[in-house]
């Protein structure tokens, strides 16, 4: 014990804590009697030797070395002091929080897809959670040849894997292409699943994996858009008369004045045609109603004179019955 006589003591401590490291080894491998450990909130310091773990401590505190540590460490408890060097023992310094971290495609995966024989682009973005759970495997893969590991090492290695997880979820059970934000937990699910077995042989576990967004190329998005307002309208005609008219009133119509107008003139000749059609179907119904009634003919006109041409004499247009042609408006009868 004499050795120790005169000589500073160590402060074993993580003197180099950033929130996005995960862990960091105590660089100093001798520990002189009289030194002490500092344990923080959010860490846990584990002593080991020669790639083996001698004691895990978790409890923030100050520790004497020789009087509260040493006794429990498994292998070491029986040193005694009087070498010529202090004890020579490794400690890791390890962040217990849970790390949120973004994740997002570089570049977008080609999606198998019907119709296209590419596939089908698509970006995603969103973030996960992991943390350490497994000691004896963080040593033996990752701290026993590194001094540090940080957050920005963990999303480099998830991002490496993305892409093929992204495909194979994405592609599973044929979900819709057009539609992937329905089934956006369900596919991160299988993400994390795929994620958690490939970290577990590093002593990290992914204990949630969201996807936030998936981004489809501009035409396919616009066309996505465009198929819901369909959707939304129910009749395509409608929807065309309804797209005509906002851009007549709001003037911004496509192809100049010359275009406008035209689109104007289609647009009244069409609405003309539905009200015809509306009246004609009305005034069928009435006559229906007066044959259905008792009521014939008026008297010195035979029911052939008073009855409308199958075509119009005036476009050929079909007649159906109408009173007036459907097309150009000519009075039948």
């Amino acid at each position: 014990m004499g050795f120790f006589r005169g000589q500073l003591a160590n402060v074993v401590e993580w003197d180099e804590f950033r929130e996005d490291m995960i862990f960091w080894k105590w660089q100093n491998n001798e520990i002189k009697k009289g030194s002490k450990l500092i344990i923080r909130p959010g860490q846990d310091a584990i002593f080991f030797h020669q790639g083996k773990i001698e004691g895990v401590f978790e409890e923030e505190g100050d520790y004497n070395i020789d009087s509260d540590i040493i006794p429990f460490l498994s292998t070491l408890k029986g040193f005694k002091f009087g070498f010529n060097s202090g004890m020579r023992v490794e400690v890791l310094f390890v962040n217990t929080k849970e790390f949120t971290v973004k994740w997002g495609t570089k570049s977008p995966i080609m999606i198998p897809a019907e119709g296209l024989p590419g596939g089908m682009p698509i970006r995603a973005n969103g973030t996960f959670n992991f943390k350490v759970n497994d000691y004896v495997a963080l040593i033996d893969k990752i701290a026993g040849v590194r001094s540090n590991y940080v957050v920005e090492d963990v999303r480099l290695r998830i991002n490496s894997a993305l892409s093929p997880l992204l495909m194979k979820w994405i592609s599973r059970e044929g979900k819709d292409m057009f539609n992937l934000q329905v089934n956006a937990e369900e596919i991160g699910r299988g993400i994390q699943q795929d994620l958690d077995m490939q970290l577990m042989e590093d002593g990290l576990t992914v204990t949630r994996f969201h996807i936030m967004d998936f981004n489809y190329p501009k035409e396919i998005a616009d066309k996505i858009k465009k198929s819901a307002s369909h959707s939304m309208v129910g009749d395509v005609g409608k929807y065309q008369q309804i797209e005509m008219v906002d851009g007549m009133t709001s003037g911004n119509m496509q192809g100049g004045g010359t275009a406008s107008d035209m689109a104007s003139m289609m647009m009244g000749m069409n609405i003309a045609k539905d009200m015809i059609d509306h009246t004609n179907a009305g005034n069928s119904k009435g006559e229906s109603k007066q044959q259905q009634a008792g009521s014939g003919p008026q008297q010195g006109q035979s029911s052939e004179d008073s009855a409308a041409p199958n075509f119009c004499p005036n476009c050929g247009t079909k007649t159906g019955g109408a009173n007036f042609c459907g097309n150009c408006g000519q009075k039948l009868v």
